[in-house]
């Protein structure tokens, strides 16, 4: 089939590129044009999103050997290696790119009266990482896709190490900064690994050397199919599946995440857990469960086990923190969990939850990352031992504050009850026992949200703290109020009409559920798959 180029998909990562650049070159003219660019540069992108979210069709068709793009966008980069700069869309990736706009217009929003040093670098780096995460988002050619994958990792390296906080455990944030570059840069390696090790073997078979992803399938199904290679197919398998783990995060490999976030800025921590940890998610929707099936059935109760201690161990965590952004950083540990129970369940209810999931945990601990930058703009820490009796002193704060921990733990009416119920609900028949546990953390959940309201909100102002405090207290601004309507927006209408973003989700989902077959029958879907790219099976 040729591909109508759409020149949509490219801008969408050019723009923040281009912005982001912009902002670096005009700040020294003046401090405030920085800010100004990137916010127009990200309602742009917002815009062309929207865009393509009218002009396409989301339809899915039974016995279709690979997902039905929207949109696609092909030019060859390097013919030799099989190399192409190609990306597409399809309902999956469209949602992600839009929250990732949305995300990224917030983040510049928050960052307004925050960031005061370098406005124009710092800029340069959001935009950036924002325009590597859409780039991860759409490119389908896997040598494309890491490239995206490991260059959105060297901007927000300079956001936690440039304008971080010191924590109040006396680590830096270079040192933060440096452990999260550590991690993702180890597993990025392995998950290299993994991705040659396919390449390799396609061109083993006779396929050549290609990056592309429905020949990638196709040798990766072909492995995975075979009883004699089906223990190759599970270690590369393994070796995708650490990449995209270490990001999500999965206990044991989560040590990054809760010092990146307690020093990073209040745009970084909005960047990494409403963005960042989403694009592991979809790694492993779109490459690990499609790649290889029958090795990930195998892998499932592994997987299972690994999320649901991730689970508790996150609330456990949470509990004891007092720093405000780690026990916020804890709970994404914590609700990440459901994540793999989601995706190893494998059909297409639990598919559709992550997807709501997804979204309604992005927006939901985005603005509570925004809303620990603005108590600490008025109180003058994040220690929750040093707050309390705030509550009447603001007008507006509070009831931001509970309604998006009412959304965190799941309050029925907004969208993060709807995504867990479509997990459980999908899953128990395939799994009730790690389903019934995984519903019982959710009591664990209402626990730390009410710990977080109790001693933030009531109780009376610690004595230490109270020299910080004007009379009265500044309330949010018209700025900063905005910012939070439009997470609380949307959470209200995932929750209450989440259909809008299932139907644009059903084709990826049904056609990644089908997928998810690992039978007797998927020996032919396979063959037929590898006929149609020209791979010899051996």
């Amino acid at each position: 089939m040729e591909i109508t180029n759409n020149w949509i998909l490219p801008a969408l990562i050019l723009v923040p590129f281009i912005a982001g650049f912009a902002c670096w070159l005009v700040d020294k003219i003046d401090q405030h044009l920085p800010r100004y660019i990137a916010l127009v540069g990200m309602l742009v992108t917002l815009g062309l999103t929207i865009s393509l979210w009218h002009s396409g069709t989301y339809n899915y068709q039974l016995g279709v050997s690979a997902p039905e793009w929207a949109a696609q966008f092909k030019i060859e980069w390097i013919k030799t290696l099989g190399i192409n700069i190609h990306l597409a869309v399809d309902g999956l990736s469209l949602l992600m790119v839009g929250l990732t706009a949305l995300l990224g217009v917030l983040a510049v929003g928050c960052s307004w009266g925050e960031i005061q040093k370098n406005v124009g670098f710092f800029h340069l780096n959001l935009l950036w990482s924002l325009g590597g995460v859409i780039g991860v988002f759409l490119a389908i050619d896997m040598f494309l896709f890491f490239f995206f994958w490991e260059m959105m990792l060297v901007p927000i390296y300079f956001l936690i190490a440039l304008w971080g906080h010191s924590g109040a455990d006396g680590k830096s944030r270079v040192y933060a900064a440096t452990k999260f570059f550590i991690y993702t840069q180890v597993a990025g390696l392995i998950m290299l690994v993994g991705i040659l090790g396919l390449v390799i073997a396609g061109y083993m078979m006779g396929g050549g050397i290609e990056f592309g992803y429905t020949h990638l399938m196709a040798v990766a199904n072909a492995l995975d199919a075979n009883p004699a290679t089906s223990s190759f197919a599970y270690a590369l398998m393994i070796c995708l599946f650490i990449g995209f783990a270490v990001k999500l995060p999965v206990f044991p490999l989560h040590g990054w995440l809760p010092d990146a976030h307690a020093q990073a800025p209040t745009a970084g921590s909005v960047d990494l857990a409403g963005i960042l940890i989403k694009t592991a998610a979809y790694g492993l929707l779109r490459f690990v469960i499609p790649f290889f099936p029958a090795a990930s059935a195998q892998f499932a109760d592994i997987a299972i086990i690994l999320g649901l201690i991730g689970i508790f161990y996150g609330a456990v965590c949470a509990f004891q923190q007092t720093d405000m952004k780690r026990l916020l950083a804890y709970t994404s540990i914590s609700h990440m969990g459901f994540v793999l129970l989601a995706l190893y369940a494998g059909n297409i209810l639990t598919f559709q939850g992550l997807m709501i999931m997804m979204l309604a945990h992005g927006l939901s601990s985005a603005a509570l990352f925004i809303m620990c930058g603005q108590v600490y703009e008025r109180l003058h820490t994040r220690d929750l031992r040093l707050m309390g009796g705030i509550r009447g002193q603001f007008q507006y704060l509070p009831f931001f504050l509970m309604f998006f921990v009412s959304a965190l733990v799941g309050i029925p009416g907004l969208g993060n009850f709807i995504g867990e119920f479509l997990i459980l609900m999908g899953s128990f028949g395939k799994f009730p026992l790690f389903t019934i546990l995984a519903a019982v953390s959710l009591v664990f959940a209402g626990l730390y949200g009410l710990i977080l309201i109790h001693k933030a909100l009531f109780g009376t102002p610690n004595e230490e703290q109270k020299q910080h405090y004007a009379s009265p207290l500044k309330d949010l601004n018209a700025r900063e109020i905005g910012l939070l309507l439009v997470c609380a927006i949307g959470l209200i209408w995932l929750g209450l009409y989440p259909q809008t973003f299932l139907d644009v989700s059903n084709s990826s989902m049904a056609w990644l559920a089908n997928s998810f077959t690992p039978t007797q029958d998927v020996a032919d879907a396979v063959q037929q798959i590898a006929t149609q790219q020209n791979v010899e099976i051996q």
